[in-house]
């Protein structure tokens, strides 16, 4: 599988913070695949608890539309 890439490439190492959610069985089906393709392909087993964060980081980087926003918008007042 190595002619292969993903969005994802190696993972970090990083420090984290927990948060819960709940997935649809569908949903956390798929991100279970996600996770042993990841794991075929980059030969570290990994989870898809491990990917959610960085799914999350790609997309929220990818969306232009919100780092438009985000310059626009006034801050929270926690941020």
């Amino acid at each position: 599988m190595s002619a292969l890439s993903m969005k994802i490439g190696p993972l970090p190492d990083r420090k984290t913070q927990k948060l819960a959610i709940l997935l649809e069985p569908a949903l956390a089906a798929e991100l279970e695949g996600y996770a042993r393709v990841h794991t075929e392909m980059h030969g570290r087993e990994t989870t898809a608890r491990v990917l959610v964060p960085q799914l999350l980081d790609i997309y929220l980087l990818s969306d232009t539309r919100f780092r438009k926003a985000r310059k626009v918008l006034p801050a929270s007042p926690s941020g």
